[in-house]
């Protein structure tokens, strides 16, 4: 499964750029997206900026992703060990 996530540009120097990735912060490429600038919102998949978001955007899919993540939680806590797992 391939999984883009929002991350907001912190630092920008040519094609090459930091940023903020809900709390961590990357190195990323931005050559597919050349035209973004420091404090715009991209999606950031495999260390490349994909796309420019809105920040709505970029709030909205972290939720889904935070949502996620603490379903995820909540059934491995509720269903034990998977087979393949030593209790």
């Amino acid at each position: 499964m391939c999984l883009a996530v929002p991350a907001r540009v912190t630092r920008l120097n040519g094609l090459e750029a930091e940023a903020d990735l809900h709390g961590n912060r990357v190195p990323i490429s931005c050559v597919l997206t050349p035209e973004i600038g420091v404090g715009d919102w991209v999606l950031v998949h495999a260390g490349f900026a994909i796309a420019r978001l809105d920040e709505r955007q970029a709030a909205e899919t972290w939720s889904i992703l935070d949502d996620l993540a603490k379903s995820e939680a909540t059934t491995d806590a509720t269903s034990g060990p998977k087979p393949e797992e030593k209790p």
